[in-house]
């Protein structure tokens, strides 16, 4: 009997690791959820949803307080991460507007542009079925000095999911890639960490620049 509880225990054990192994960025996903439990973000804020960029802006929500900003970056993740876990930190928050910034780890784990392309309409998609109307907004992409073999791949894909954006109403491209070159065309090293892919508070501040015309603000009562 002492036997058939042990090797119960031993596969349920099994189990639900290699259950948790085949779901990428599973820990964090829960963390946002236990998170959520013990402080749940008021329904209506903006969702900013996407990879490393937005899990390293640590001061967004605090940049964007009066908007009721919500940051559920995940690093590392991608577009299909990013859909796949959508009814997790996407959906539950009801956000008036939703600001995404993924696609960049999607080219750099070898998806070509149109590809990436597809894997934003699948997540694009998936959030207008559920909130047909909620406002959209995409970050561009931007070029990174330690991957700039894949910039042509990163242009190509930010011009792919701009023109596709004008076919949806509520939506809203915006560019904050070549803001973060010189005017030779040339990349601005400053702006980025010691490891050329994440960025320094200069970087946000364009971003910041960008972005903020185009957030809906709280309606007062």
């Amino acid at each position: 009997m002492k036997l058939k509880v042990f090797l119960l225990l031993a596969v349920s054990c099994i189990a639900t690791f290699g259950f948790a192994q085949q779901k990428p960025f599973w820990n964090e996903i829960q963390a946002f959820k236990k998170k959520d439990s013990l402080n749940a973000p008021a329904k209506g804020g903006i969702l900013f949803v996407g990879s490393s960029s937005f899990t390293k802006w640590t001061e967004l929500e605090n940049v964007y307080k009066s908007y009721g900003a919500i940051n559920r970056g995940f690093g590392g993740s991608n577009l299909v991460d990013a859909n796949y876990y959508a009814k997790d930190i996407v959906f539950p928050y009801q956000a008036r507007q939703i600001v995404i910034y993924s696609g960049e780890n999607d080219i750099a784990g070898g998806a070509s542009a149109i590809e990436t392309l597809n894997r934003f309409a699948t997540f694009f998609t998936s959030i207008r079925n559920n909130q047909p109307n909620v406002p959209v907004i995409y970050i561009s992409m931007k070029q990174s000095p330690s991957r700039m073999k894949f910039a042509s791949a990163v242009v190509h894909a930010n011009a792919l999911i701009k023109e596709y954006l004008t076919h949806y109403k509520a939506t809203q491209f915006i560019d904050v890639d070549s803001k973060m070159h010189n005017k030779d065309g040339s990349l601005r090293p400053e702006l980025f960490l010691p490891d050329m892919l994440h960025m320094k508070q200069p970087g946000y501040d364009i971003w910041i620049k960008e972005i903020t015309p185009y957030l809906i603000k709280k309606i007062q009562n």
